[in-house]
This record gives C-alpha cells, structure tokens and sequence, in this order.
C-alpha cells in the first residue's frame, strides 16, 4: 500500500463509459492530485443517432484536470477501449501504457490520426510496475480474451489496492498458449483487494464459457465439407479467431484473401508483431481469386455485424468490387450479433441465401463462435481469487450490472458494498469506508464525419423531426415601407408531400400564411421573430388538422 499524502485525501472511482452500455469503457481511479484512466473506448450509435458516426465519451473532468492525469492504461486492442484515443489524445496529451499488440493497433489509430509523433507511447508487458504520481502504483496479470496481449490491471493506492479486470474469460486451452496468470491474481487476493471492478458482460449467461480452441475443430469440419469458396467474416480484432482460420486453411491446402480495411489492417500488424503465424504465400490479392479452383480459396472479411459498409454487406448486395458471392459458397458468420444489430445480420444473412450461398451462423450453429467473455461460474472464480472489500461491476447494461452484484452477494461479498453505478456516479473510499459520493461531468460525445460534439440533443431532435414528417420552408418578401406583401409565400416542401399530388393542400396553406401575415400587421405586429412564430403556429395547425403530420416549419422573412 502507498504511502498516504494527506489525512484528507480519498479515493474516487468513477466511469466515464462502459457501465449501463456496451461500448467505450473508461475507467478513473483518482487519489489526492493523481488520476489514472484506465481505456477510451468509444461505441457504435444507437438508432435514434440520426447520422452519427461514433460516440466517446465526454472527458472535459480529465480535460480540467489535466495536469493531474499521469497517464492512460489500455487493457487490450478492442474498438470499445482503444477507439477513443484518435479523439482524446487531441485534448489529453499524457503517457499511454499498452502491451505490444495493443499499442501496434493504438499506433496505427494515431498515425491516421497524425498525433503519432506527439504522443508518448510506453511499452508494458505483464510484469511491469509503473510509478504514476506520488501516490499511485500500477502492476499486471494475464488475462484470457478473443485477443491477445490482454492484462488486468492493479493499483496500489495508500487505501488499498484498486483491481480492474480488464475483458476476461478463463480458457484453459487457449489458443496461442498465453495462460491467464491464476497464481498472479491469487496473490493480488491475498495481499488483498480493497475495490474490484470486474467485466460483467456475460453475467447472464450460466456455465462456463467454451475455450476458443473449440471453434477451430468447427471450422476445420466446415472447410473440409465444403465444395466451393469458404467466405468467413469476424471481428477483425479477433486475432485467436483469424489464426484459427488460418490453421483450418492449411488443413484443407486453401489460399486465404483478406477484404475488408480493418480486417487487412488487423493482420498486417499482427503478422509483423508475430502474433499470427501465416505460412508465406499463403495469402493471395483478391485479383488473383478467379485463377485458382473455388475449392482452394478462403475468404477472410469484416461485416459479422451487419454493417452497411462493410465487405460481407457489400459481397451480400453484390456491389463488391473484387469479390461476388457465387452460388454454393459456404459463408461463416463466426460472431454472436451486439445487441442492436441482429436485424442488419438477419438482412445480410438473407441476401446471402438468396445468392445461393450456404450460410453458418451462430443461431444455426452453436460452434462457430464462442464469446471472449467468461460466463457466471468464471466471474465467480475472480470474485473467489481476489476477495475484494468492495466490488463495482463494470463493463454492461444495467441488467448485466445486476446480475453481477448478484453473483457478488453469492460468493460472499456484503451487500452494502457492492455499488451499481452509472456513468460519471463516484465511488468515494476513506479509512476503510465507501460512499456513492456525487457525480463528475460525464455522458456522450457525437461523432458525426469531422465534428466532435458539435452535434447535440437539438441537432439530433431536429433530424428526428426532418425524418418523421419532413420540412416545409415558407419564404415570403415583405415590404419595407408600407409592409405589404411583395411576393410569396413560397411554400418549399421536402420529405412532408408530394407537391405535384398535393397542390390543393398547399394552396390552401399558402392562404394560410397570407392571411396569418395580414392579421399580425394589421395588429402593428411587425417584430420577424413575432411574425415568423404566428406563420409556424397557425400553419403547423392547419397542417396538423389536414395531414395529422407535423413537418418542421421553417419561414424566411425577407424585406425589399
């Protein structure tokens, strides 16, 4: 345990994303004028995000303290705890602490970002220790994930060691042979753990979680069977599952082609890393598809969510430049679909039926994916081998997060101190005691094409409003001198009625409008805000009772 700076200090845990959600995990752990962040993560829009790219969390409480923030720890290379980097290293220029292929997918995100050269970038492997500020102590362990180079991280502070477990499962035959250091965690436990914060992803779900290994027996079983073209989409981060792949492709002698930016990206820097062992001249250009036999080709591709833009999508719409999906390929979708998305799956997954293709997904076979996350009897195991004080479940929605402070309660930790939180609620600890304390600034950051929190709830209402019932834009001239009509109104209408079948309907607005007008001047109302609201209501009014629609009413006074 640290040395204390002052009787007055406390240890605040806080997250900044990643509780209540999936998606862009960030951690805080704060004692006196020392801030560690654990991950930045960001996540994908939700559906009533109308047009919105990305979403990060808001960091403005580390931004303000900046000059106590000794430095960022990421726990490992997935979208939802690195994908924030490109944004929050603009505002937030402290050291980054990463494992090898972490920081070679980080360095790649900063280099498209160009702040590779200003961001200082430290090397950490599961035996380091690293001394941030005057108070707070990082060590490591190994953790089994669907990626390698995993850690959990502990923090030694002068009340007690802060443990976050990072994204884990136990998987006892992993892939790449990495083991998740049990003896490490235990020894953390028996020194003893003063706060837990653990991964409640699969809190739900009973059991154990299968070993990753078992996949591979699948999938080698599918290729062999196979006749034509094996097309395989995963998360590209997934590298235990793109090895396998690779593994099942030299069984039965196929070539692999890799489609697909992050996917190409992935195996670029994993393969330089040695973290993928893939024989040379394995891999072929897309070109070269049609010039070997149908049943020597793999295919391996982003798009196991579903997403519009990516290459299983687009092989499934046909509007793939180099790769078409031809009748009799056999296309594994060796992912569970996140929350949200199993309707672009469904969608994908017909297209590809309708092309002819087989298709082997998680609902119609139970082996082609297993989750990097561990199930109820393995987050009970880390409850048992960290015996925490306190436990705050991480990573999940509100269900998750309770069904985890369950499993706590099961296995011996006191109700009273299990906190359920959400984004920006601290967790304050003093002497030994733990108190939901008040909330730090926190919530979401939009992400829509090169804005950052440019777009807000307004913004977002607005593009609500525009795709439910469309615009009317109404544009009228008025007199300066006398403050009679001129010309108009004008009525524009885009996505509210077709103007052609609608002329009846909006010549009658259009007096609408006129006699709106002539009744405000005739009152010497003569203010544009005053006009332009009288023109907005009683032509929304009028609307309403004709359409039962409400478009957005835009008028445009102009003086001559």
């Amino acid at each position: 345990m640290a040395k204390k700076n002052n009787t007055t200090d406390k240890l605040t845990i806080f997250a900044l994303g990643g509780v209540g959600e999936i998606g862009k995990n960030m951690y805080v752990v704060q004692y006196g004028n020392d801030i560690v962040v654990i991950d930045a993560g960001l996540k994908f829009p939700e559906e009533d995000m109308l047009g919105i790219d990305l979403v990060i969390p808001d960091i403005s409480y580390l931004t303000e303290n900046r000059d106590k923030v000794r430095g960022i720890i990421i726990t490992h290379g997935h979208e939802d705890h690195i994908g924030g980097l490109p944004y929050v290293m603009k505002h937030l220029n402290v050291p980054l602490y990463a494992t090898k292929l972490t920081l070679g997918l980080i360095e790649n995100k900063l280099r498209e970002a160009n702040l590779l050269g200003e961001t200082k970038r430290i090397l950490i492997n599961a035996d380091s220790e690293l001394k941030l500020g005057s108070t707070l102590t990082a060590t490591f362990f190994k953790t089994n994930h669907s990626i390698p180079d995993s850690v959990g991280v502990c923090i030694e502070t002068p009340e007690g060691n802060v443990v976050h477990t990072g994204d884990f499962k136990f998987d006892h035959t992993p892939v790449n042979g990495q083991f998740a250091d049990l003896q490490r965690m235990a020894e953390i436990g028996q020194k003893g753990v003063l706060a837990l914060l653990s991964d409640s992803t699969n809190a739900e779900k009973p059991g154990f979680t299968p070993s990753e290994r078992s996949v591979g027996v699948v999938l080698e079983d599918i290729f062999r069977k196979a006749r034509q073209r094996v097309v395989v989409a995963t998360f590209a981060s997934n590298v235990h599952r793109i090895q396998q792949v690779v593994n099942a492709a030299i069984a039965t002698d196929r070539k692999i082609v890799v489609v697909g930016r992050s996917m190409v990206n992935v195996v670029t820097i994993a393969s330089e890393l040695g973290y993928l062992e893939i024989p040379e001249g394995m891999i072929i250009e897309p070109e070269e598809i049609n010039r070997i036999g149908a049943d020597r080709v793999a295919i391996l591709c982003t798009g196991s969510q579903g997403e519009p833009m990516s290459a299983l999508s687009r092989m499934a719409r046909s509007t793939h430049r180099k790769v078409d999906i031809l009748p009799g390929d056999t296309v594994i979708i060796a992912a569970t679909p996140v929350p949200g998305n199993e309707k672009y799956v469904g969608r994908t997954i017909d297209a590809l039926f309708r092309l002819g293709a087989e298709v082997i997904y998680s609902g119609s076979n139970k082996g082609v994916h297993v989750s990097g996350h561990g199930s109820q009897e393995e987050l009970k195991l880390m409850l048992n081998l960290m015996t925490p004080k306190f436990f705050i479940p991480i990573h999940g929605e509100y269900r998750m997060l309770r069904k985890h402070a369950q499993l706590g309660e099961s296995v011996g930790v006191e109700p009273d101190n299990i906190f359920l939180i959400d984004i920006g609620d601290t967790v304050e600890i003093q002497n030994g005691e733990a108190r939901k304390a008040g909330k730090v600034p926190s919530g979401n950051v939009l992400i829509d094409g090169l804005g950052v929190g440019d777009v807000g709830n307004i913004v977002l209402r607005d593009r609500k409003l525009l795709s439910q019932d469309g615009i009317l834009v109404v544009v009228v001239t008025l007199s300066k001198q006398d403050g009679r009509i001129v010309s108009g109104p004008d009525i524009i209408s885009r996505g509210f009625v077709y103007v052609r079948e609608s002329e009846g309907l909006l010549d009658e607005a259009n007096r609408v409008v006129t006699s709106t007008l002539q009744r405000l001047m005739s009152e010497n109302v003569n203010e544009w805000a005053s006009l332009k609201s009288g023109v907005k209501d009683s032509l929304g009014r009028f609307l309403f009772d004709q359409t039962r629609r409400r478009p957005m009413i835009l008028p445009i006074i102009m003086e001559v």
